[in-house]
């Protein structure tokens, strides 16, 4: 079963709009509240979805948005329906084995974020792929199109 690299307007939102549980790798604390790595989970929970925090850093943290704190992807338990990734290019390939053990049904990099032989691998796993997209901004917009 391969993934693929999702491109196309309408299948981006259908995968903003369909899912239930994200996982954040790279989520931020409130303490940085103004930055997309927390803003952007905060969105999200408040639209209803559960939030799965995956932080690189702040090891004395337990909670981030009243949920439990994962030091891995593949320590989060049930399925994933995207991973939401805010993780520099040059520091994704060291979670590709996590990820990869993992197996979520999207890998989401956020806007800025593209790196095509991660991405591949990934594809070449069964795991659906968005480059440089926000997800708040895509969910809204497939929030906002259901409504019409």
């Amino acid at each position: 079963m391969h993934g693929r690299i999702v491109s196309e307007h309408a299948d981006i939102l259908s995968i903003a709009g369909a899912a239930k549980r994200i996982a954040v790798l790279g989520i931020k604390t409130e303490k940085q509240s103004g930055e997309p790595a927390f803003y952007v989970p905060e969105y999200l929970k408040q639209a209803g979805l559960e939030v799965i925090p995956i932080p690189v850093y702040y090891p004395q943290v337990s909670q981030i948005l009243g949920a439990q704190v994962y030091r891995r992807v593949q320590d989060v338990p049930g399925e994933i329906d995207i991973l939401d990734v805010f993780r520099r290019p040059s520091d994704l390939t060291p979670h590709l084995e996590d990820i990869l053990t993992k197996k979520p049904k999207t890998v989401w990099l956020q806007s800025g974020i593209r790196d095509d032989a991660f991405a591949q691998a990934l594809v070449n796993d069964g795991i659906d792929v968005v480059q440089s997209k926000c997800l708040m901004v895509e969910h809204r917009a497939a929030v906002g199109a259901r409504r019409q």
